[in-house]
């Protein structure tokens, strides 16, 4: 259900807008007044975002940039502040993990990179948003984390993910005086179109596909309705989190996952 003006003036950063829950928040908060900065490292995020600026009535505009590295969170908010003139709201998507497989499966290399997609990203946009907001005297910054802090075959980006809900609990406590807020959702899974790009572009092994498998039936399984959540159904709180009508809200994450607290 679209909130007419629910966000109008309101300028709205996206990362990892190009697919999957930040393009749907992106495109409803457009929807909703937001003039809203796509940013993502793929480069067909430019044509989301003139998609989303057609329909209106908030504007928008797109940024390619790898927020896997802070000078690529530098530029994503530089670019907001140029188009738009400050940021008043940070939604972080950016992440996902790589691989399916045990622990004792993974090789370093990979555990690392886990945490670079899924923690840091995070982390960086947090800290090159806050002269932004401060400028503006306020607002809100909301993480997408994931309930899967607990569930089989992903430790590292479990670990990762609750590295976000740890960061969003302290800097909301940093931030609350500066009338920051910092929230989170923490999403379980999620029905999405096809992924334009795949999480692990070098495709996975018979025994990763298996092992994937038996994630998606531990977390079916793990759900009191049995089922994976829609997109709209992530979508909705993230905003309503962003919005003013969560005023009183900070330093919580919001579990989004049919009963499965993770």
């Amino acid at each position: 259900m679209i909130c007419p003006g629910r966000f109008a003036g309101k300028v709205m950063v996206i990362t990892g807008a190009a697919q999957g829950i930040g393009r749907g928040v992106a495109a409803r908060a457009c929807a909703e007044g937001a003039d809203v900065v796509l940013a993502d490292r793929a480069e067909f995020v430019a044509e989301v975002a003139g998609e989303i600026a057609a329909s209106g009535p908030g504007r928008a505009t797109s940024v390619v940039a790898d927020l896997e590295s802070y000078a690529g969170a530098e530029a994503v908010m530089a670019a907001a502040i140029a188009a738009f003139g400050g940021i008043d709201i940070l939604i972080t998507c950016v992440g996902g993990a790589i691989r399916m497989r045990p622990y004792g499966a993974f090789e370093p290399g990979q555990i690392s990179a886990e945490i670079q997609r899924s923690l840091m990203p995070t982390l960086w946009a947090c800290h090159a948003v806050l002269p932004a907001l401060r400028t503006r005297g306020g607002g809100v910054i909301v993480n997408v984390s994931s309930n899967a802090t607990r569930g089989i075959h992903r430790v590292p980006y479990s670990a990762a993910k609750g590295g976000v809900n740890a960061l969003t609990a302290s800097l909301a406590m940093e931030l609350a005086e500066e009338n920051i807020r910092v929230v989170a959702t923490a999403p379980g899974g999620t029905e999405a179109p096809p992924r334009r790009v795949p999480r692990n572009a070098a495709g996975d092994t018979a025994a990763e596909q298996a092992w994937m498998a038996e994630a998606v039936e531990q977390v079916t399984g793990s759900t009191m309705m049995k089922r994976y959540g829609t997109l709209e159904e992530q979508v909705a709180p993230i905003l309503f989190l962003a919005s003013e009508e969560a005023g009183y809200i900070t330093a919580s994450t919001l579990v989004v996952a049919g009963g499965d607290t993770g």
